[in-house]
């Protein structure tokens, strides 16, 4: 593409953002094909839309991860999988006390969003009673912090549970595009994935939803997770990049480049513009010394650890926070942009009611 002709691709999409509108695929593809010596303009053009909706803010968010490793899944990527060889961390539940000084402990450190994560296909309803627990015992200390479950595909009536409970958010990626997907996992499906988006979303909790990059997807793939999970229309978007973990089927696999996962990001700004779009798992080993850059499309990132993996530490984060002019987003700031609200709302028509449905 010619420098003219990636000037006025960046224009477009800056526009549209600007608008609320999403890229074409064609543009989205485009994108993604642009060269290593136009990333700058790519980020400068993608960060003029973060601005516009996020300012300087950075959220930070930050994993307790109450049940490590021993999960059924067989699902590539992970660490935890049925299979897996990796020499990670492998325990069951942890107490409730342990969980809550955990999230104390990243609460004090500037932690807005607390993500509560167990492995396993899916909760139990005893799982489930835990978790409430956990949740209220974070609330009770810190009535103000978002608290995010993460525990995989969900029953009828349990994320109605986590809501009364006092959880805010249920994340559970969809991680690849529905075609490369049968070839990450046998053991569920892509459309699972997005049914248990779906269920948490209804029950009113906040939908969290993204992806993995660097398992050899291709540009359609990328551009294909990233128009599914616009469908799903989330509140936050993690990004994550693959940490090919030795015992893994994609250990060794390292095909990534920081200015591939800046123009990962771009897009996922120019497809999210108002979205809380996270910088994930894998930001450390992928972008390594570019990982300013990518606060400038994301804003919002994990501080400290991941689930099995250690990230930099919590002080080294806040100090890349404060070194590229960003802030850290207080407790009583809001997350998403004004125009943006609750996207649940009560029925009031159809059966039970003197209104017709809406059909």
């Amino acid at each position: 593409m010619t420098e003219l002709g990636v000037d006025k691709l960046l224009e477009t999409l800056t526009g549209k953002a600007l608008r609320r509108e999403g890229p074409t695929r064609d543009e989205a593809l485009a994108l993604l094909g642009t060269g290593d010596d136009d990333v700058l303009d790519v980020v400068a053009a993608a960060g003029r839309v973060r601005r516009e909706f996020f300012g300087r803010r950075v959220k930070l968010n930050h994993l307790v991860n109450m049940k490590s490793g021993m999960c059924p899944e067989d699902c590539s990527y992970c660490s935890q999988r049925l299979g897996s060889a990796s020499e990670i961390l492998k325990y069951s539940w942890i107490s409730e006390d342990e969980a809550a000084r955990a999230a104390g402990r990243a609460i004090e450190a500037g932690a807005k969003r607390v993500c509560l994560v167990a492995s396993g296909r899916g909760p139990g309803d005893r799982d489930i009673e835990r978790v409430a627990g956990t949740v209220g015992a974070i609330k009770d200390a810190a009535p103000d912090v978002e608290v995010c479950v993460c525990l995989g595909l969900l029953k009828p009536g349990q994320a109605e549970r986590l809501r009364e409970a006092g959880a805010d958010a249920y994340n559970h990626n969809l991680n690849t595009s529905a075609e490369n997907y049968r070839d990450i996992c046998s053991t569920h499906t892509f459309d699972d994935r997005v049914r248990t988006v779906g269920d948490a979303k209804s029950a009113g909790l906040s939908p969290c939803s993204g992806a993995i990059f660097g398992m050899g997807e291709s540009d359609d793939d990328v551009v294909d997770i990233a128009f599914a999970l616009r469908e799903v229309d989330p509140d936050s978007v993690p990004v994550n990049f693959l940490i090919p973990f030795e015992g893994t089927p994609m250990q060794g696999r390292w095909e990534l480049t920081p200015h591939r996962c800046l123009r990962i990001l771009a897009l996922f700004r120019f497809v999210f513009p108002d979205v809380e779009v996270r910088l994930a798992g894998g930001r450390e080993i992928h972008l390594r010394a570019l990982q300013p850059l990518a606060l400038h499309l994301a804003n919002s990132i994990f501080l400290g650890d991941y689930l099995t993996s250690e990230g930099q530490p919590g002080a080294a984060d806040l100090a890349m926070i404060a070194d590229a002019g960003f802030v850290v987003e207080g407790a009583e700031e809001r997350t998403l942009p004004e125009a943006r609200h609750d996207l649940v709302a009560l029925r009031r028509r159809g059966a039970g009611t003197d209104a017709p449905s809406n059909v």
